[in-house]
């Protein structure tokens, strides 16, 4: 059997796409009020399992499930071009979940929980029978609650000794994870064709893209908003502040992705979703004020 080059399968771990849930990672230690200094050794096996690992599988496993409909939107990927040949995509998957548990191992039962829940949303999201992705509606809120919730409850039970984080944290994670559908549907706008040639039940597929895209940001505006919510009533105001601003700059950008959402969702993914992640990191921020508070 022919063997796929190193970078073919290092380009099929997708390096790029690990910054959201070594983000989310990031603000759950911040979350957790835990001087970094106190734990920086398990704050980096945590971001190597949030991002080469965890991420890395779920990328490994949703390109080998989706080959077909990668030979229809982007032939260039490594296994539809066949840089990476016969099936070594699925061995390469097979052998990052094991690694990724293995390592999840060493953070303790939170830590190893969250890890091993994400890496069966994971191939749930993509293998059959479940395949999730087929229907956007539970595929988005899988990937939403991998990427961002579980990464960001991995990084606070890190900081507090594999425990359980404070219930404040855990509300932000939820809240956040709930939101970030919305990002995932933004994701979906470029592989339409696709999606529709294949069966697969994409929000834009379902509901067009104009009503997609009305959903998305509805969706992620929601959340945000619970969250200056609960900033206030958290006696946050500044923060809360922040993250209200955040939203509004969000606003007005969605009125330009709304007015033609296929051909602006790639740039309302790179502009509306960065202020979506720096409001996570602003509402973790004011968790690590309440915890220094309260000490």
């Amino acid at each position: 059997m022919a063997r796929p080059a190193l970078s073919a399968m290092a380009e099929l771990l997708k390096p790029i796409t690990w910054f959201p849930p070594m983000w989310a990672f990031g603000c759950g230690v911040v979350a957790s009020g835990v001087p970094v200094a106190d734990r920086w050794g398990m704050v980096l096996v945590g971001i190597l399992l949030a991002g080469p690992l965890v991420c890395a599988t779920s990328q490994v496993v949703n390109d080998w499930f989706d080959r077909e409909v990668d030979a229809i939107n982007e032939p260039n990927r490594p296994i539809p071009s066949g840089r990476v040949p016969g099936r070594w995509g699925l061995y390469l998957a097979v052998t990052w979940t094991l690694l990724s548990l293995a390592v999840a191992t060493t953070l303790g039962p939170w830590g190893l929980g969250a890890a091993a829940l994400g890496l069966l949303l994971a191939w749930a999201y993509s293998a059959p029978p479940v395949r999730l992705k087929r229907n956007g509606w539970f595929g988005n809120t899988a990937c939403a609650f991998s990427y961002e919730g579980l990464a960001w409850v991995t990084g606070a039970a890190v900081m507090v000794g594999g425990a359980m984080p404070d219930p404040r944290s855990l509300a932000l994670a939820a809240i956040y994870s709930l939101g970030a559908h919305g990002i995932m549907t933004l994701n979906d706008f470029k592989s339409i064709a696709g999606d529709r040639t294949m069966g697969i039940a994409s929000l834009p597929v379902q509901l067009g893209a104009a009503r997609a895209a009305w959903v998305a940001c509805l969706v992620m505006a929601l959340a945000q908003a619970a969250v200056v919510a609960l900033l206030l009533a958290w006696d946050a105001p500044r923060h809360a502040s922040a993250v209200a601003l955040l939203l509004l700059a969000q606003v007005l950008l969605m009125r330009r992705f709304l007015a033609d959402p296929v051909a602006r969702a790639v740039w309302y993914s790179g502009l509306g979703v960065t202020l979506y992640v720096a409001g996570m990191l602003v509402s973790a921020f004011a968790l690590r004020g309440l915890a220094g508070t309260a000490g």
